[in-house]
């Protein structure tokens, strides 16, 4: 798969779990921790398409925070209203296969706000 063709794959994998999150935010049935896996999801895809249209090799990773600093040394800056994306890689591990979420109160709204914010980003600088 071409690098454009690998990028596109995954922007729209990224909607996708964007979509899920859309659609289960308000399911008080749905627990954080998988409502924050999806967010994760879509974070993790939409940065690493970024990185693919970049030309930028990448590690198999679930860290938001190495991602973005690859981002960083391709030149590219997230907006500020993205915020700490990194806050998000927990539901991609620990939160994912362990018992210890301790069920602290998280926004669900902001993590949708959120993936909207990067998905416009990233489309913008894929197609820049």
């Amino acid at each position: 798969m071409t690098r454009p063709d690998r990028a596109t794959t995954l922007f729209r994998k990224a909607s996708q779990d964007e979509l899920v999150l859309e659609k289960l935010l308000a399911d008080s049935d749905v627990d954080d921790d998988t409502l924050g896996f999806h967010a994760q999801q879509a974070a993790e895809k939409l940065l690493k398409a970024l990185l693919c249209a970049r030309g930028v090799d990448y590690p198999r990773t679930h860290s938001l925070g190495v991602l973005v600093e690859l981002l960083g040394t391709a030149g590219e800056t997230l907006p500020r209203v993205v915020g700490d994306l990194n806050r998000l890689t927990p539901f991609g591990t620990t939160f994912r296969y362990d018992e210890g979420f301790s069920g602290a109160s998280f926004d669900r709204t902001e993590w949708l706000t959120t993936i909207r914010a990067l998905r416009e980003f990233v489309e913008s600088r894929m197609n820049a």
